[in-house]
């Protein structure tokens, strides 16, 4: 809320909304070109040994937005999850970096109207990315048994699978990757980015709610941030570059009046199926890293197949909506037990808006179109599950009983409902999408929503579309194209 006191003033060079994947990029080539740089960002800061000492779940409510349960609106209601703390998601994601595939780039140019951001123009940052964050190809390790039967059956269905690509030094296989690495071997932006920015002078506030930019119509020249104290304060800056998220970026779009008609009208989401499947031998699915290997056979459909990262906790969260004795026998067996999530690309889209107080309202539209590809996505991910020997499969309906066979499987596709489906997404992308202005984009090839100067969107709402795989690299490397274009100017 914000108090009855008068805001003070603050004089910055460059202002960075946000600390996440995009932000951060921001604020280390910003600095980097000798540009005095204050990142402000809504949630907390946490080091590794904080993160260590709290609890998975405490890790959760702290650090996600709404406690990771942020509901979409629709048929059926999405739980949608993104980090809010300093290094946003990349703090609480599984640290999975993929370059986005020629073809996608190239189809985003033909369909935005813009150009530079093919796989030419990127490869530069996408190199800077890998080297510093120490991308590697994640190997089986101790544990994951999971991901290794999960490989097993793809290859005898002679499925593509492939092993992560991960942002990684030395990983422990702590399994603690989506509610903050506690040995600090996950490259997320505050171990990597933030302090190699902070250490250029960049200054980063933790904790400071931007509530709207600061404009006379066409030229941004700061913002409003309301502090840990509730106290206001205006930054007044030579440039803005707004990085609050898929879901924040298009509500301060619209609180400032900028593009408010255009921002936030489509969000582009993956969405994840979660199937239990049961085993007859020990599989410890609590030990190990995120996951080691991914099914790619159906990656050109927007679909892959991966292990996900599990524990009791969790498990038994994901299980609320099920009957108590399904769940205490779930519970009994979880040393046998791999969850596994299908990942999909919808065709629909939700909107985002900004609410009185600072809220948000999201919907979607899911589509017949969707509900088909669900179902098509849940079949593969069966098939895969039952040829790794799994005994029977949960699926990510509440109201199902355990699936023993194929035909099974057939049967719950063809009864399933789309107002029955659990699903979460933490992909979020294209809600103040780069494109021409007569192509419905709301920024222009440098990141400026049209009409607007000193102002520039450099996060996931930036991209012309949905990747189809894990954003991160994407989103970095376009913000290192929209920083350098800026340092360039």
């Amino acid at each position: 809320m914000l108090t009855g006191r008068r805001a003070r003033t603050v004089e910055a060079d460059v202002v960075v909304v946000g600390s996440g994947a995009g932000g951060s990029v921001a604020a280390l080539e910003l600095a980097a070109a000798g540009r005095q740089v204050t990142v402000l960002e809504e949630g907390p800061q946490a080091g590794t040994a904080d993160l260590a000492a709290a609890s998975q779940a405490g890790n959760m409510r702290r650090l996600y937005r709404n406690g990771g349960l942020t509901p979409i609106f629709g048929t059926p209601t999405i739980a949608y999850g993104e980090g809010r703390c300093v290094g946003g998601t990349t703090l609480v994601n599984g640290g999975l970096l993929w370059e986005p595939p020629p073809r996608l780039l190239a189809r985003w140019a033909a369909q935005s109207g813009l150009d530079g951001y093919r796989a030419e123009d990127l490869e530069v940052h996408l190199k800077t990315v890998t080297t510093r964050l120490n991308v590697i190809t994640q190997p089986h390790g101790d544990g994951n048994r999971d991901s290794q039967l999960l490989a097993a059956g793809a290859e005898r269905l002679s499925w593509g699978w492939q092993h992560p690509r991960r942002a990684v030094r030395d990983c422990l296989h702590r399994n603690r990757c989506t509610t903050g690495c506690t040995s600090g071997a996950k490259q997320s932006m505050a171990v990597s980015y933030l302090p190699q920015a902070e250490a250029m002078g960049a200054e980063i506030r933790p904790d400071t709610r931007v509530v709207r930019v600061l404009h006379d119509g066409r030229t941004a020249h700061g913002v409003l941030a309301v502090g840990p104290d509730g106290a206001r304060t205006v930054y007044r800056a030579r440039a803005v570059f707004l990085a609050a998220g898929p879901l924040g970026t298009p509500a301060l779009l619209q609180r400032s009046r900028i593009q408010h008609r255009t921002a936030g009208r489509r969000l582009s989401l993956h969405v994840n199926l979660r199937t239990i499947a049961r085993f007859p031998e020990e599989v410890r699915a609590d030990r190990g890293t995120l996951f080691t290997a991914q099914v790619k056979e159906f990656g050109d459909q927007g679909v892959l197949i991966m292990p996900a990262n599990v524990s009791r906790g969790s498990l038994a969260a994901a299980l609320a909506g099920r009957p108590a004795p399904d769940t205490r026998r779930l519970l009994a067996d979880f040393d046998r037990l791999g969850v596994y999530t299908t990942q999909v690309r919808l065709h629909g889209t939700a909107s985002v808006r900004s609410v009185p107080g600072g809220g948000l309202l999201l919907r979607h539209a899911m589509s017949a179109v969707d509900h088909s590809a669900l179902c098509d996505a849940f079949r593969k991910g069966a098939q895969a599950l039952f040829a790794a020997g799994a005994t029977d499969l949960t699926p990510p309906v509440s109201a199902s009983p355990a699936l023993r066979s194929p035909a099974d499987v057939e049967a719950f596709c063809r009864r399933v409902r789309p107002q029955d489906w659990e699903l979460v997404s933490v992909h979020g992308m294209a809600s103040a999408a780069m494109g021409a202005a007569d192509r419905g984009g709301v920024c222009d090839a440098d990141g400026r929503p049209h009409g607007f100067e000193g102002l520039r969107v450099c996060d996931a709402s930036v991209l012309p579309g949905v990747t189809g795989i894990s954003p991160q690299g994407t989103i970095m490397a376009f913000a290192h194209e929209i920083v350098s274009r800026f340092n360039d100017r």
